[in-house]
């Protein structure tokens, strides 16, 4: 994954906010952004979730309360959050997460179709979507 392309905006403030379970992040254009903890959990860039390719990717489902309890920065161009169910290994460049941030209602819709296309739930318990979500056998 990339890191910062130049020119591209930098964040100049982070917070976590646990009890509405929201990244509130505001980058040097003058965006801020609030990016809902499942939102990031659902589109974590890790292969565990994004796959090795296209068309491998895993539905999330169960993320609606979904906490960050640690926040990692990774060099100058990331953060590595560790989510309440364990999750650990997404790296969120600044650009990705003003992607996120960005794009939310595009993204919502997005995962919103690709539940009802799994005949799935946004609630499912993870173990019930990877029966469902899973076309393809290794």
């Amino acid at each position: 994954m990339a890191g910062l392309t130049p020119g591209s905006p930098t964040p100049e403030a982070l917070t976590l906010h646990e009890k509405s379970r929201v990244l509130e992040i505001s980058f040097s254009d003058g965006q801020t952004f609030r990016i809902p903890f499942e939102l990031m959990r659902v589109y974590s860039p890790s292969a565990e979730v994004q796959g090795h390719g296209p068309g491998q990717e895993v539905l999330q489902t169960g993320k609606r309360l979904v906490n960050v309890v640690d926040l990692t920065q990774v060099g100058n161009y990331a953060v590595q959050p560790v989510f309440s169910d364990g999750h650990n290994t997404g790296i969120f460049s600044w650009n990705y997460l003003y992607k996120l941030g960005a794009e939310q209602d595009s993204l919502w819709t997005q995962y919103t179709h690709r539940l009802q296309a799994a005949g799935m739930q946004r609630d499912d318990d993870m173990s019930v979507a990877a029966g469902a979500s899973c076309g393809h056998s290794h």
